[in-house]
């Protein structure tokens, strides 16, 4: 049965340079209150991976760690009615305002986690002017996940930045 379910707030702040959009979150992301609460989705392991950090535990702790880092983190659904966590089944659903972080952020890519999360943004944002890619989800659902296309995306952004810091040093 599907009845119409609130997706979270956006997490960013000016300094925010990537956003990933997520579609909309799991049952077990809606109980605890968080983007990617399935400890199985890779979604914080690789991301935190990148960044060399322990993955934090709490929900304070890991908007510390989004936003020290430079991430803003939503999703491209941010209501709906939905079957369980299955993104296949997301109907009637309002499109997230990315203006709200695309005017009071510095954001240089818009990471899309899989390929409901593509679809529905590019039939909002098509013409939008922010580079955008479309990741494997990291979901644990997701058999053809492939980190290294992660790092690379994040690189693209961040790697340069480390490396222009480095030669400043």
């Amino acid at each position: 049965m599907k009845t119409l379910k609130h997706g979270f707030e956006p997490v960013f702040n000016p300094e925010s340079e990537v956003l990933i959009l997520g579609s909309f979150p799991s049952v077990k992301s809606r109980e605890v209150e968080f983007y990617y609460g399935n400890r199985q989705n890779r979604f914080w392991r690789t991301l935190c991976g990148y960044f060399n950090s322990e993955i934090p535990e709490s929900t304070a702790k890991k908007i510390e760690f989004l936003l020290k880092n430079k991430v803003a983190l939503w999703d491209i659904v941010t209501e709906c009615e939905i079957e369980g966590s299955k993104d296949d089944t997301i109907k009637n659903y309002a499109v997230a305002n990315l203006e709200e972080i695309l005017s009071a952020a510095k954001i240089k890519l818009i990471i899309l986690n899989g390929g409901t999360a593509f679809n529905i943004f590019e039939k909002a944002y098509k013409g939008i002017e922010v580079d955008y890619v479309k990741l494997p989800s990291t979901s644990p659902a997701n058999t053809r996940f492939d980190e290294n296309l992660w790092i690379n995306a994040l690189d693209s952004v961040f790697k340069k930045q480390n490396d222009i810091q480095s030669v400043d040093r």
